[in-house]
Formats: structure tokens, sequence, C-alpha cells
């Protein structure tokens, strides 16, 4: 177990995880949300690119590792509660997403009432790839 006490401060789940929103460092832009354990924030911050915890696959997993979309950590925050981490990076390639595109959340909820629907705003830049 890695023994640090800044990871003391930080309220991990059950499951001993922490969710990490990836946050682009120069726009403010939202890329993506994943999960962190304990080494792989302590990885994170020592090597400066973003490590998470693949809870699919049960192994820790460096963003760009096979797609080459790694992301360059320029900052670490931990929110009020201390329940949640927004790490600020800039995303080599411009690719956070496996599907291919810029961000993870690029679909918008649009209409009224009934006739509400999921709506693809984002264009896919790259043939999508795995996770990492």
């Amino acid at each position: 177990m890695i023994a640090q006490s800044w990871l003391d401060e930080i309220a991990w789940n059950a499951d001993g995880l922490v969710p990490a929103v990836a946050q682009d460092a120069a726009s403010g832009e939202v890329l993506m949300l994943a999960w962190m354990n304990r080494e792989s924030l302590a990885r994170t911050v020592a090597s400066g690119e973003a490590t998470y915890w693949s809870r699919s696959r049960g192994a820790l997993w460096r963003k760009g590792e096979t797609s080459g979309h790694v992301q360059k950590v320029v900052e670490v925050r931990l929110d009020c509660d201390g329940d949640t981490v927004v790490l600020r990076v800039e995303s080599v390639g411009g690719v956070a997403c496996h599907t291919g595109r810029r961000r993870c959340f690029f679909r918008l909820l649009e209409g009224a009432g009934g006739e509400r629907r999921w709506s693809v705003t984002d264009p896919v830049l790259e043939a999508p790839a795995d996770h990492g």
C-alpha cells in the first residue's frame, strides 16, 4: 500500500476508488470521467501523465498507452468533500474519448417534453480505439 498523507485525505469509496474528471487545462472543457485508486493517482502525480483504474479490466491503464492520446497533467485538484479529483490536462493529439472524439461528453439532450432525445454533437476525429 502506498503511504502518503495527501492520499489519506481523499474520501475513497467502498471499492477504494475516486472519480476523476479530466479537464482541458487551456479551455476548461470537461473531456472525460474515469476512476482512480491510490496507486493510479500516485503514479499520475509521480509521472505527470494520467493513469486511471479500469473497473472493467480490473487493472491500471495509462491514458494513451495504446492510442497515443496521452494526458499530460498540469494540475491536480480535490473537491470540497474530498471525494472527486479534477485533473487539468493537456491532451496529446486532441482526442480523449475511445470513440475518437475530443471529449466523452459528445451527446446533448435536445427537444422538450416527451420528444427529448440524445443528439451527437462532436465529430469523430480519429478511428475509434480501445480505452487506452
